[in-house]
Formats: C-alpha cells, structure tokens, sequence
C-alpha cells in the first residue's frame, strides 16, 4: 500500500484530488491547529480519519511524516488524470488553446529535486512535465511530499525516447530550449512568448548528447557568484518564471 505522508503535500492532495486518498491516519495525541484543520479539511471531503500511534505512522514512512500520512486508493482507481503517455502528449500540445510550455527534465534521478521541479511547474502552469522512463526518477512517496499536491495534478508524461518526442514536439511548432552553462545567450537575452519546452539537464552531467543535439537554442542563466551552477530544481524555478514574466506575468491556465 503506497502512503503519502507529511502535512503540506497531505493538504494539497485533499484540496486538489481527495477521490485519490483511500484513508488519512493522523498521531494520536496531536490536536495543533495544523492538524485540527487537515481533519476537518479531511472530513468535509469525504475522506475517512482514523488516529493511530506515532509508532505506526514511524513504521509506514521513510521520511518526517509530521503526524500525518494519507493512504492512497490503488492506482487502478486514480490513475488518471494527470498521467500522459506520448500519443497523449502530443494530442494536449495539438489541443492547446495557447502557446505552451513544456518542461523536459533529462535524467533528473534525485526524487527530491522532481518534487521540487514538479511545484514550481504546477506554480508556472506548465503543460506538461516530460521524463525518460530510464535514468529518472519516478513518481514515489518523496516526491509527492516534497511537491506538496503537484504530482498529482500536473500532467506527466514517461516517454520511451525523449529524442523521438522532441521531434515530433519541433514537428508541431514548439521550440526546444536547453540549458546550458557554455551557451553564448542568456536566459534573459531570449524570446520565449512561443510555444516551448525548456530542457534541463541531469545533476552534474547536464544534458545527454542527443538531447543537446535537438535543441532548437541553449541558452544559460548569467553567474555572478563563484559556483559554477545551481540545483536543477532551482534552475527550473528560475527558468520556468522568466518565461510567466514573459507572458505577461500571470501563470497560463
């Protein structure tokens, strides 16, 4: 049985898909006004509560779950809707009523930052998130947690060959940006007001080589400092946000 687990993501999910939690456990002993609220939010959902000892809740996470941790329905009975395979993909970027934006994360294997990635996308109102179904983390537990209710709402697409997809994405008008620190053009130097898929590249290593290859532009965040790069998931923020500004300030729909 797969349980998500902390109070920010455990509030998120509620407000955004309760159909997706089977059950909310919730610490014996606590009755804070964080964890007052989760129940009643909880409740008026139609989400059964139950309260169990710390020691359970201890025993079903791995990380802090601060009194909290949610029992998901089998994903038979929620998968769904935010889950794209690449013909889906592809037919939500035809359908699009309006230039999109489209995050292709290359070999991000740190669930941490995926969570991290998946937040400030659902904030910039992505389209659509895309991964390689190798050499990525996947959908899990922590990611949930530290995407705090987005990765469950953000469409997310696994695809076998990240190389076939940007090309049939190029095929259909969008254009491929990706990050890199020797590119000549900044972040801010470019026009991103089209249709884009912005690609980050892995921890460390960047983008693979073919992915580099298919990039319409690469385009760098300018440095001031002394390190050489930030986490990706930061670098996504930051990326994911010029192009909102560039929009007219306010996330796409």
């Amino acid at each position: 049985m797969q349980y998500l687990f902390g109070i920010h993501a455990v509030d998120g999910l509620l407000r955004r898909k309760p159909e997706s939690i089977r059950e909310l456990a919730l610490q014996q002993g606590r009755s804070d006004k964080r964890i007052a609220a989760l129940e009643a939010l909880a409740r008026n959902q139609g989400v059964a509560v139950v309260r169990e000892p710390r020691a359970v809740l201890d025993q079903r996470v791995a990380g802090r779950h601060q009194g909290a941790g949610a029992m998901l329905a089998p994903a038979a009975e929620t998968a769904g809707d935010n889950l794209l395979d690449e013909v889906a993909l592809l037919q939500r970027v035809d359908d699009s009523p309006h230039p999109v934006l489209l995050l292709v994360l290359d070999g991000v294997t740190d669930p941490h930052n995926l969570g991290a990635c998946l937040r400030s996308a659902d904030a910039a109102g992505v389209d659509a998130v895309i991964v390689p179904k190798d050499k990525s983390a996947d959908l899990g537990p922590t990611v949930s947690k530290v995407a705090c209710g987005a990765a469950e709402v953000v469409p997310f697409a696994r695809v076998t060959n990240i190389a076939r997809t940007l090309e049939a994405l190029k095929a259909r008008g969008v254009w491929i940006y990706g990050t890199a620190g020797e590119a000549e053009a900044t972040l801010y130097e470019t026009d991103l007001r089209g249709s884009v898929a912005l690609v980050m590249g892995a921890e460390g290593d960047g983008m693979r080589r073919l992915t580099r290859e298919l990039c319409d532009y690469l385009i760098k965040l300018p440095m001031a400092g002394t390190v050489s790069s930030l986490n990706v998931s930061v670098a996504t923020g930051i990326c994911l946000f010029e192009v909102v500004r560039q929009r007219g300030g306010a996330a796409a729909s």
